[in-house]
């Protein structure tokens, strides 16, 4: 009898025995891979092993790193497949730039990726000053240890200086809402940057421009959270409004189809819901989902909460997630604010530094697994895992700007209030850090 259901399965057609076993979970596959050589055969192939990757990844991430160069199919996908799941290091590297001519130290500024171009807006600096300054830098040689960051500065069109601002991706384009002033006067505008490459000099120039969203807009804010769900919508939430209030509104801006105007809209939420906070995330994860994790919260507690934002039908519904406390390991604590949280490879989100109650700055990164949320499974068990950083490691730092490339394997940080040495004179002990730098989360795979 075992001979006959062995000899039926391996009569399957071996495209349809591919489909079947890439509907499975991995454990299933690679029981299956130890049952006869022609299903151990297709179970370990290089080609069932990118399809699962992306069936798990997504197709946008194994795209990025195809195009990219980053991938030249020198590593089993199998094999990448396991490094990216047991993730538990990246290698860091400061990027020394090319020129003098370089971005002023600052924190609470924003920091996106752009077709490979980072772009770094305003954010306050030393003295309690804030910055109306652009710049962009290409990254697509930086794979070299021996090439340095070039910063250009953008002059056309620039928002006026604001710290604590939300800026996100979409398409070829930034777009920036609100931020607060050296004045602490709130900002509502909204902004759109656009990358422009020259096919003929083979550079790029980047222009903002103020955009047309009507007379419905959220209250000014700042120190909220930003992301982009598509390619025409951005969604914020909560934030530092007038008198100093935090708040925990959720708005959604739909562009149109030219980019030259958008709609904002307040999201009805359900409850329960987030707590009213400032300096916390909100990172889109796929589909229309979004989490939001840590933050100050109205009594000025810092928070570890998280809580996933999923649309449902005629409304939006907040779930709180619960994780067990054994997950972080003795001396580390999670509770955090003015920390960066990015959607890398694999589909986990890796959070990196911030800030705790007691203003103490942090240097440590943790991998967030999603894919049980993205499940729906509320009661996710164990979803934290600590990550080691390796070679030129920052300081501590909090309120700095971060955002990863395409592929998810790259992760770009500039600046922030640093750890360091300090002047007698300033009794607050804060250090504004100009230094970039970039987190390999494959370095040790020959890709």
């Amino acid at each position: 009898m075992a001979e006959t259901a062995k000899s039926t399965i391996t009569n399957i057609p071996q495209d349809h025995l591919f489909s079947i076993l890439l509907r499975l979970p991995i454990e299933s596959i690679l029981s299956l891979g130890m049952t006869c050589k022609k299903l151990k055969s297709l179970a370990y192939s290089d080609p069932l092993w990118e399809s699962i990757c992306t069936r798990e990844w997504g197709r946008p991430q194994i795209d990025a790193l195809e195009t990219s160069n980053h991938r030249h199919h020198t590593v089993p996908w199998m094999k990448l497949y396991q490094q990216v799941r047991y993730l538990d290091s990246a290698m860091c590297r400061r990027l020394i730039p090319k020129e003098e001519i370089v971005p002023k130290p600052r924190a609470s500024h924003s920091l996106n990726l752009v077709s490979r171009v980072l772009v770094l807006f305003g954010g306050g600096c030393e003295g309690g000053r804030h910055l109306d300054d652009t710049w962009v830098a290409y990254t697509g040689d930086l794979l070299s240890i021996r090439t340095p960051l070039q910063w250009l500065r953008v002059s056309s069109g620039i928002p006026s200086g604001r710290f604590g601002h939300s800026s996100v991706v979409i398409g070829n384009c930034v777009v920036l809402f609100g931020g607060i002033n050296d004045h602490g006067i709130r900002q509502n505008d909204t902004w759109i940057g656009q990358l422009v490459f020259d096919q003929t000099s083979l550079g790029f120039t980047f222009s903002w421009k103020l955009l047309e969203v009507g007379s419905t807009a959220p209250q000014p804010r700042g120190a909220h959270a930003g992301c982009s769900i598509d390619d025409k919508t951005m969604l914020i939430h909560g934030g530092i409004g007038h008198s100093g209030l935090r708040l925990g509104d959720t708005w959604v801006l739909q562009l149109s189809e030219d980019l030259c105007s958008g709609t904002w809209t307040e999201v009805e939420t359900s409850r329960p819901c987030p707590s009213l906070r400032s300096g916390h995330t909100l990172t889109h994860v796929g589909g229309a989902q979004c989490v939001l994790f840590g933050g100050r919260g109205p009594r000025h507690q810092v928070l570890d909460d998280v809580w996933l934002l999923d649309p449902v039908p005629g409304s939006w519904e907040w779930a709180k997630l619960y994780f067990e406390m054994g997950d972080i390991p003795h001396g580390f604590t999670l509770p955090r604010v003015g920390h960066s949280a990015n959607l890398v490879i694999g589909g986990r989100l890796l959070i990196y530094g911030g800030e705790d109650s007691y203003r103490h700055r942090k240097d440590d990164a943790w991998i967030l697994d999603i894919s049980s949320v993205q499940a729906r499974e509320r009661d996710t068990g164990k979803m934290w895992r600590r990550l080691e950083l390796k070679g030129d490691r920052p300081v501590c730092r909090s309120f700095h700007g971060a955002c990863a490339d395409g592929s998810g394997r790259f992760l770009y940080v500039y600046g922030g209030m640093a750890d360091g040495l300090v002047e007698p004179a300033d009794s607050f002990c804060l250090r504004f850090d100009g230094e970039c730098f970039m987190l390999d989360l494959l370095q040790h795979t020959s890709l």
